[in-house]
């Protein structure tokens, strides 16, 4: 379709975002996949950045409504979505999405595995480079170090669902992720496509749903806090370092990054992907 066909419109049509997604998952995973894995570095570090400022909005907010600090901590952290969507960043959250270039016949099985493989790898490697300067800028400490309890409670949290719970909130959050991924498909100038993104993604992050590139920033950053802080840290916040004991290598990956990752597949591969593509694509009468 010619762009002049459809200049009056304000937004892309169904049917053609349907087209879009395909022709975006099919050159993600058809590129070279190097160049895949440096983009993934920058789109794991912009989620990890954004989890920092989440950090920052919920800290010492004890007096505040519960429902009103979430929701502030779920609008600034749809600012790393905007970042990767706005720089072209990969993210294997919204990489699931490749499914339709495959269900489309434009990409084989192995390039599809193969790109949400360097893509997840890359994203992790991003964020552990967060966690790094965050570590080593003494970020913990921040109002008094309650910025480092907030880190320690969010991520011992999180290791605590059941695996079921991690795998049905990774589904919840990653529809929501992708639903944003996708209706910016629709969106004709980067005010559109940032806009549309801001309440899908403070949806998922208010609510508590799981994010397996947003857990690899939190959960090493807590293991790092509970069991590498100094004395003066533990001191600040009153807080006996055995209670967070817990936060550790094994819950990480078993407890919450295996299910929530599977349940992040399912959550935008199938639920979002597949569903709009299949149904909003031509069909034949």
């Amino acid at each position: 379709m010619k762009p002049e066909e459809n200049s009056s419109t304000v937004m892309v049509a169904p049917a053609q975002m349907a087209q879009i997604g395909e022709d975006v998952g099919a050159y993600k995973a058809s590129k070279n996949q190097f160049y895949s894995f440096l983009s993934a570095i920058s789109a794991g570090a912009f989620i990890a950045l954004a989890f920092v400022f989440y950090t920052t909005t919920q800290t010492a907010s004890a007096g505040a409504p519960w429902g009103l600090t979430k929701l502030v901590g779920g609008i600034v952290f749809s600012l790393g979505v905007i970042m990767v969507v706005a720089c072209g960043s990969e993210l294997f959250t919204s990489s699931t999405m490749t499914i339709v270039a495959r269900a489309g016949g434009r990409i084989s099985t192995f390039q599809m595995l193969r790109n949400w493989v360097v893509v997840y790898f890359g994203n992790f490697v991003g964020a552990l480079f967060i966690v790094s300067l965050i570590w080593f800028g003494g970020q913990i400490m921040a109002a008094n170090g309650q910025w480092g309890l907030t880190i320690l409670q969010t991520a011992q949290h999180k290791i605590h669902h059941t695996w079921v719970e991690a795998f049905c909130l990774g589904i919840l959050c990653n529809i929501m992720v992708c639903i944003a991924i996708w209706m910016t498909y629709a969106g004709r100038t980067l005010t559109d496509k940032a806009f549309i993104m801001i309440l899908p993604i403070a949806l998922f992050v208010a609510s508590g749903f799981e994010h397996s590139v947003a857990n690899m920033f939190m959960i090493p950053m807590g293991i790092l806090t509970a069991h590498f802080s100094s004395a003066e840290f533990w001191q600040a916040i009153q807080i006996d370092p055995a209670q967070f004991a817990d936060l550790d290598l094994y819950h990480f990956i078993v407890k919450n990054l295996i299910p929530v990752t599977l349940g992040n597949i399912v959550g935008g591969g199938v639920c979002i992907a597949l569903m709009q593509w299949f149904t909003n694509k031509p069909h034949a009468h």
